[in-house]
Formats: C-alpha cells, structure tokens, sequence
C-alpha cells in the first residue's frame, strides 16, 4: 500500500487564441478549487526539484532520464497554474504553504504517484459541476494530462501498472479537500472562501494491505455505529461492514487504485453520512492479471 498538465507551449497558443471570458459564480468556485490543487501540486514537484538533482534520483536507482520527465511534469504543473490565474483573473485563490512528507527522491516519487492520482479523481469529480462548455473542455485536458502523469509515474518508474479499472474514480470536492488539506498549513486569508469541509482522518494500522486481508481502520467520531468500510474503484463502490473492533474485511478482485471512507451507510456515500476519509490504497497487479469489468 502506498499512501498517501497542458505543455507550456501550448498554453501559450491557448492564452494568445483564448479570450478571458467572465466565469459564473460556480465555475468560478470549481476553477479555484482546481488551482488551490495545482498550487499544491506546483509547489510540490517545484520543492523536491530543488532538493534532488540528477544524482540524487540516479543514486536512489532511478533511471538518468527519469528527473528530467520529472521536470517536464513541474512545468506541466506551473502552466496549470498560470492558466487558471489567467482565467480567474483578480478573483484567482493565491499559493498556500504547506508540509509533504518526503524524505528522498523514492518518497518523493511515491507521493507524486498518490498526489496524481487524487488530482485526476477530483477533476473527474468535479467537471461535472461546471456550466460553460469551453470550462469543461479545459478541465478535461488538464484531467488526461493528469492521468497521464499518475500513468507514466506508475508504470515507466515505479515498475507498476499503469492504470486501473476501465473507468476513473470520481471524488467529490470535499473528499479531495479531505485528502489535499492534510498537506496544507496555512493560506492567506486573503484568498475566496471554498465552500468545502475535510472529514476525519482515516489510516489503517497496517504497513501494507493486501485484497482479501482484514485490516484494523483507526478514526474517531462521536457518531454511533454501525459503520461501513466503502471502497471506491472505478465508478463502482463495494461496502463492507467494519466490525466492533474497527477492523474490516478488504474485498477481493480491487485492483491499482482505490479509496476508501467510512461511512453509516451500506448502499450510498454522501457527505452527510461520511465518518471518516478518504484514505488511498493502492494494490499492485501484475500484466498477466484478468481485469474484471467495472
């Protein structure tokens, strides 16, 4: 288990062609939730940049090549970033700080693979709510390129799969906001108020998890059971009951990928029952593997 995008060229051909239209207040409200993320993912590929050069990434046994895709994707992240700011124009949310537990290129490479992954759930979460067509179709071109990345990370880097089921999971915002805020630390209070909440925090006792195995969830609440363990894979959601003593029954065939709430529900996540979460698991398969159909 592992815990926890347009080229700069052709960004410069969409803003040169593209005239800044005037965003309704919801498309507004997405797009800035859109480039609090990018922020977050700019500032994180930008710092370990700067910690690591080629060395670092070739002595951690990384391919030479690898920290130069790296910084492809860097600049992929910083054309995000400056488009959304060109469409939002005075009203764009500004950088954040923030804490990314890594320690060296590996760490590194491990969360940018997680953090991909969480960007291309919440863009496939979020278009949905989006009103002007030319939003949408912006959104989605930052989404492939996204999962483009999280693809490449996987499979060219870490020698893994590269890609899922044969659909991408969709997070609502305040689960992504779940997830993203535990990296942030402080914003100005200058920046638009999102209208998102973070849940609990939701871990798993164990180092790794594997399908089939019971694992121990630790979170807190005040709410009363029972409570149910919802994987999230593909657009599909298995619930599972979570047990007195927290622990919970992974259900076999999960593949790449999955996140994971609790919840009072055994039928429909919603915010209003969710009690803790997400948390992202991740299980490794091999190319041989029969893919079951979502």
């Amino acid at each position: 288990m592992k815990l926890l995008s347009l080229f700069p060229a052709l960004y410069v051909i969409i803003a040169a062609a593209a005239p800044v239209r005037r965003q309704s207040n919801i498309d507004s409200t997405v797009l800035n939730f859109a480039l609090t993320l990018e922020h977050l993912e700019n500032r994180f590929y930008a710092d370990a940049l700067s910690q690591f050069d080629v060395t670092a990434f070739t002595n951690a046994g990384f391919q030479d090549w690898v920290r130069g895709r790296i910084s492809q994707i860097a600049a992929h992240e910083a054309s995000h970033v400056a488009y959304l700011q060109t469409v939002l124009g005075s009203s764009a949310t500004s950088e954040c700080t923030y804490s990314f537990p890594y320690t060296d290129p590996a760490s590194f490479v491990s969360l940018a693979t997680v953090l991909e992954g969480i960007g291309v759930a919440a863009y496939t979460g979020a278009t949905q709510l989006l009103t002007d067509r030319s939003t949408i179709t912006s959104a989605s071109s930052i989404l492939a390129v996204e999962a483009r990345h999280q693809g490449w990370l996987e499979s060219a880097v870490e020698h893994g799969s590269g890609w899922n089921t044969a659909f991408e999971t969709p997070l609502d915002v305040d689960q992504v906001w779940s997830l993203a805020a535990s990296f942030i630390t402080s914003c100005p209070s200058s920046n638009p108020a999102l209208p998102v909440t973070a849940f609990p925090a939701l871990s798993i006792q164990q180092a790794s998890v594997s399908a089939g195995e019971t694992i121990t969830l630790q979170f807190s609440t005040s709410t009363a059971g029972p409570f149910y363990a919802a994987f999230f894979t593909g657009l599909s959601t298995v619930f599972v009951p979570v047990q007195h003593d927290n622990t919970v029954t992974v259900p076999s065939g999960l593949l790449g990928t999955v996140f994971m709430v609790v919840t009072s529900s055994n039928s429909a996540v919603t915010d209003g029952n969710t009690v803790a979460g997400p948390t992202v698991l991740t299980f490794p398969y091999l190319s041989s593997v029969t893919v079951p159909s979502s």
